[in-house]
């Protein structure tokens, strides 16, 4: 990945995240009308004329006003824009100038950085004058766009392709911006990924402080407001010599509170987020008992064949003895039974008590999630199971197991070779897929048992 950032910033409203779709050429960012929808920074690698570079769509700018969310959306921007290479400013064309506008590009001006003025929704030629007004900012050239249909982005990539750091210069760059955990993490073990983990969970659970924890900085918004997160936002980080993709997420709702277009939209870039991942991580409030939402997504991800930890966070807030974890940790037992093989891990995201833990959990579910068993070792360990506990037989048929073999793996997957399948009952896959798990270290990820008749 290029370590070139170009930062796409503006007021609310004038097509910011249209304009980091198109540039993206996919659907990464929720568009809607209405204003403040994109929260916090998301990150993109695209291309242009033999360049590589980073796009990061940003809320709007605003300083008009002390609401919490705005405030802290702003303070995204300005981290955007300070880490910026190249910064787009876009404007609305229709709605003209604003004081809002003027006020950004001041900042802006400031930055010492090269901006591209783009005056977005000129969705044809007759509208290119409506760009003229925008001079005024003192920002140079204003080109005329169409984020929506593409008009006149083409013009605005090669003028930022042009305003790059040489590609020399850019590689230099790279430990420069190295957090202080990429630097810690140098004489590490030898890393197992990428590890793409989702966080998931209902409103208010402390995602995007558990996001912000285990990165290490203030990379997602964090509000008492329950659902500040819309986005499935992607975070990349390094820790002890291992890469990580985290993506906070908006959360779990019940079906008849969802409001409106965004909210579904952000209930699908959840799903679609745990259907990237390699873990997911379940979240749960340690003072409000689990929810009907809470056990739909944990079937969800156990179906969708991703791994699973159960994180059971603001652990500060309960009085904390041996009794309290056995409690909480039987009761999610008990109510998470489909999943007895997700691991449970208590914490406080607030503190940072135990987070380390969470890491070393995800760790060990994600490697267990790619593990590939040797055929001698898979041949041998069932082979045994099935000495030592015959399948039952029905109408004086008996299951024959011929061999088995691991296909595949994340998850893996174990295929038999029977007589006949249909032989096979729901009790004795559940008995080999418990000696499975007894033979070899399983945590943290679902398995799939298939079986196919050996062919004569």
């Amino acid at each position: 990945m290029s370590s070139a950032i170009v930062a796409i910033v503006g007021r609310p409203n004038v097509g910011k995240s249209t304009l980091f779709n198109r540039l993206l050429r996919q659907r990464k960012a929720i568009v809607e009308s209405e204003p403040g929808v994109t929260r916090d920074r998301l990150y993109g690698v695209t291309d242009w004329a033999g360049r590589i570079f980073t796009l990061v769509d940003t809320g709007g700018l605003d300083w008009d006003g002390d609401d919490p969310i705005r405030v802290e959306t702003t303070r995204q921007a300005e981290a955007a824009i300070a880490e910026a290479d190249v910064i787009v400013f876009m404007v609305d064309a229709v709605a003209g100038l604003t004081p809002a506008d003027e006020a950004a590009a001041a900042v802006l001006r400031k930055s010492g950085k090269p901006v591209i003025v783009a005056a977005n929704k000129v969705d044809d030629i007759s509208r290119a004058s409506l760009a003229a007004d925008f001079h005024r900012l003192g920002l140079g050239e204003v080109l005329p766009v169409s984020a929506l249909h593409g008009l006149g982005t083409g013009e605005l990539l090669d003028e930022v392709v042009e305003n790059l750091p040489p590609a020399a210069e850019e590689e230099g760059l790279g430990d420069e911006r190295g957090t202080e955990a990429d630097t810690s993490a140098a004489d590490g073990p030898a890393a197992v990924g990428p590890i793409r983990m989702a966080v998931v969970g209902r409103p208010n659970v402390g995602k995007s402080s558990l996001v912000n924890g285990l990165v290490g900085e203030e990379r997602v918004i964090v509000a008492d407001e329950p659902g500040t997160t819309r986005d499935a936002v992607d975070v990349a980080f390094r820790r002890g010599g291992v890469d990580y993709v985290i993506v906070d997420t908006a959360g779990l709702r019940k079906r008849k509170r969802l409001r409106g277009s965004v909210e579904r939209y952000s209930v699908l870039r959840t799903l679609r987020a745990v259907d990237r991942s390699d873990v997911v991580l379940l979240l749960f409030d340690s003072t409000r008992p689990p929810a009907e939402q809470d056990k739909r997504m944990a079937g969800y991800v156990s179906e969708a064949g991703r791994a699973l930890v159960l994180v059971v966070n603001k652990w500060d807030l309960v009085e904390t003895d041996g009794a309290a974890f056995a409690d909480y940790e039987g009761h999610l037992r008990r109510v998470f039974h489909y999943v007895d093989w997700a691991p449970i891990v208590f914490t406080s995201a607030k503190t940072g008590w135990n987070l380390e833990r969470v890491l070393q959990t995800v760790r060990r579910a994600a490697e267990n999630h790619r593990r590939r068993v040797p055929t001698s070792e898979v041949t041998r360990v069932f082979r045994d199971a099935v000495a030592v506990n015959p399948p039952p037989s029905e109408g004086g048929r008996r299951l024959r197991v011929s061999y088995v073999t691991q296909a595949s793996a994340a998850p893996p997957r174990f295929v038999f070779f029977v007589n006949s399948p249909s032989l096979v009952k729901d009790t004795y896959r559940r008995y080999l897929e418990a000696r499975a798990r007894e033979a070899w270290d399983f945590t943290g990820t679902p398995l799939r048992l298939h079986f196919r008749p050996k062919s004569s």
